[in-house]
């Protein structure tokens, strides 16, 4: 699959503009703009690169731990089901997790819910 890192990178030059600060909370669910990636990382969809995630942990007021979430029914470990975001199954992506900026972050869809969090913690804890 061809992917088009040009347009993405001008995407991305216009998210490091952003000058605005965005509040998160661990728990969280948001839409993110993750854009295109190597290989076989999570990338973002549609025209804006956009993906659902999960704030895992906050690390200062501009950076978090975040997991993709994906609507795959693939069975695997670290793909955990959470429930539904905006209508639909989703899954956890822990293999995929990353630090991300808040400047990619869209808007807000809700939060998690605190038991299905705390698992997601153990199973992520667990690869360490």
């Amino acid at each position: 699959m061809q992917k088009d890192f040009d347009n993405w990178n001008e995407k991305k030059k216009k998210i490091q503009e952003r000058s605005e600060c965005i509040f998160f909370h661990d728990r969280e669910i948001w839409w993110c703009s993750l854009g295109i990636n190597i290989g076989f990382e999570q990338d973002g969809a549609g025209e804006e690169y956009y993906r659902p995630i999960l704030i895992l942990k906050g690390l200062s007021q501009q950076t978090f731990l975040a997991i993709p979430l994906t609507t795959s029914t693939n069975k695997h470990k670290f793909r955990p089901y959470i429930g539904k975001v905006e209508d639909k199954d989703a899954h956890a992506l822990i293999s995929q997790m990353r630090v991300i900026d808040s400047k990619r972050l869209i808007h807000k869809i809700g939060y998690l819910d605190k038991k299905i969090f705390l698992e997601i913690r153990k199973t992520v804890r667990s690869l360490f």
